[in-house]
């Protein structure tokens, strides 16, 4: 049984990396803001599961990595959403603001 938590730890880590190296080359290969966005979150998933990986041992499961990839997942929730905001703002374009009012001149 520790024999194939230790290999499953393995096949786990290979694919993480297989997707690191997956989503550096869609973030490299790509121009589109959101294809950079998905390829970033890509990414973040390899290192997530790259990192859940290397809990694996033949003692258990550690819940630190846990913990830490669990708390990894909601920052990375939460500066997707941040990003796609700012990626439908720069795709709306137009309203470019200088930061002076209307009614006031500039300095």
């Amino acid at each position: 049984m520790t024999e194939l938590l230790a290999e499953r730890g393995h096949v786990f880590a290979l694919t993480g990396a297989a997707l690191i190296a997956l989503g550096f080359y869609g973030f490299m290969a790509q121009r589109a803001v959101i294809r950079r966005l998905i390829s970033f979150n890509v990414i973040g998933s390899g290192v997530f599961l790259l990192f859940g990986g290397t809990g694996y041992s033949a003692a258990g499961v550690d819940p630190v990595p846990q913990a830490l990839i669990i708390t990894g997942i909601v920052v990375a929730l939460a500066l997707t959403a941040f990003a796609a905001a700012l990626a439908v703002r720069l795709a709306q374009g137009g309203d470019r603001d200088d930061g002076t009012d209307d009614g006031e001149a500039g300095p």
